[in-house]
């Protein structure tokens, strides 16, 4: 299957409510795709680890594919929707959803308690998948750090078939091991390989990588955007610099908390979009932490909200 997108894609956050049952608000996402637009970025992974997908029933991540799928009409970014983290009846179900509503590519976890633990089995998986979106390409979603499937990408990629996944084009890769992801990206030339680790984009466009799937487009699109920039031109030094300075600031925000918790709060002070609490089991950070971070990225040298 064609699948011709290169670049960056932001994992965009889901928007709730700040009421006892944190409810969707969607009204934030046609404000949130065009913010994105305009900042140069082509592509938006909806209802994946950032977006709190596992953390929503069916018909609420149906609700945010939607509005996505309605924004994007209008931005015309390339719209990915993750559609596993659950049962396998409801993935499939999910599946046809996003090939419904004309997703562009749909992205899969893998099952997460009869894990996979072979390539073998994990294609198995995914065949079932692709079934059920025949005409939409799948890449498949290894982050290892949250799964614990730790299917060498490199291996399973070299062991596909041409017409073993019909649909299947390749993954998102969050890990921040790069001789695996490097293995991976030499697999094979119909494969697309999206690194899914903020602070290694100068390194991984060293290594021939060319498109990314990272949070921090979100909240740093300038800082982001430039480092690919760099980084894809073969400018080493800009884009290293340019990393560095990313990677301070996140590592600077990330001290408040879990990543979601925290990357919430800095857009709400460094953009006019306000995405909201997360949902539990994660909580939303103090008012006092808040504050402590909008001080620390003032003497970063951004201008925040407040």
């Amino acid at each position: 299957m064609l699948f011709t997108f290169r670049g960056l894609i932001a994992p965009v956050l889901t928007p709730f409510n700040n009421d006892s049952t944190r409810t969707l608000n969607l009204s934030v996402i046609p404000q949130y795709a065009d913010h994105l637009a305009k900042k140069k970025v082509n592509g938006v992974l909806v209802n994946g680890t950032s977006g709190e997908g596992t953390c929503m029933s069916t018909s609420e991540r149906k609700l945010v594919a939607e509005a996505w799928a309605t924004a994007v009409k209008t931005t015309k970014q390339h719209l990915m929707i993750q559609i596993g983290g659950t049962n396998l009846p409801d993935v499939l179900e999910l599946a046809k959803h996003a090939e419904s509503i004309k997703a562009d590519s749909i992205l899969c976890l893998p099952e997460l308690y009869f894990k996979p633990s072979t390539s073998e089995q994990l294609k198995d998986y995914l065949r079932l998948v692709s079934l059920a979106a025949p005409n939409t390409p799948l890449l498949y979603y290894h982050i290892p750090i949250f799964t614990n499937v730790h299917i060498h990408m490199g291996q399973f990629l070299e062991s596909l078939d041409e017409e073993e996944i019909p649909t299947f084009v390749g993954i998102k890769f969050t890990s921040s091991d790069l001789q695996e992801a490097a293995r991976a990206l030499r697999a094979n030339d119909r494969f697309v390989v999206f690194l899914g680790n903020n602070e290694l984009m100068d390194a991984a466009c060293a290594l021939g990588m060319n498109s990314f799937i990272i949070t921090s487009l979100s909240m740093f699109p300038e800082l982001t955007v430039d480092a690919f920039t760099a980084g894809n031109a073969g400018d080493l030094l800009k884009a290293r610099k340019t990393q560095q300075r990313l990677t301070d600031v996140l590592t600077t925000i990330g001290k408040y908390g879990t990543f979601i918790e925290t990357m919430k709060a800095a857009m709400s002070l460094l953009t006019n979009i306000n995405p909201g609490p997360p949902r539990a089991p994660q909580q939303p950070l103090s008012a006092e932490a808040v504050a402590s971070m909008a001080k620390d990225l003032k003497n970063l040298g951004f201008s925040v909200n407040l």
